[in-house]
């Protein structure tokens, strides 16, 4: 299912970095996934550095071939050049966005904030299920 997100790592003096992730950005996935194999700030910085992705744990390729282990799919990898969003602040990260914006903070530990795209309500945190998703 195509749920748009927005995967961001708060920088020491409080800007956020992002990359836009395409598919499967409700919590009960993407926050999942995200706690389970990115839960280090070296881990979010690497996802992030990639850019815009389809997914961020997959084993589909763009040349219709699967990987052997799971990872991103970038857009960069199909020739797209999606560098990852610069914001000056986590309010700036939070107006200009998709569905749902997940961040790693400062204190590593992940916030989901759904921004009811599709209502005038501002931005909340919820919930990101415990339980970890392997693959």
């Amino acid at each position: 299912m195509a749920t748009r997100s927005r995967i961001g790592i708060e920088l020491a003096d409080g800007s956020i970095l992002s990359a836009y992730h395409h598919w499967d950005g409700y919590p009960e996935w993407l926050g999942r996934i995200l706690q389970t194999h990115y839960n280090s700030k070296e881990l979010v910085a690497e996802l992030i550095d990639g850019g815009d992705m389809s997914c961020c744990w997959s084993k589909e390729r763009w040349n219709d071939a699967t990987n052997e282990s799971y990872g991103a799919q970038y857009y960069s990898q199909r020739g797209e050049d999606c560098p990852p969003r610069h914001d000056t602040n986590k309010s700036d990260y939070l107006a200009n966005g998709e569905e749902y914006a997940y961040l790693f903070t400062l204190n590593d530990e992940w916030i989901c904030y759904d921004r009811h795209q599709f209502g005038s309500k501002i931005p909340e945190v919820v919930a990101i299920p415990n339980e970890a998703l392997v693959a």
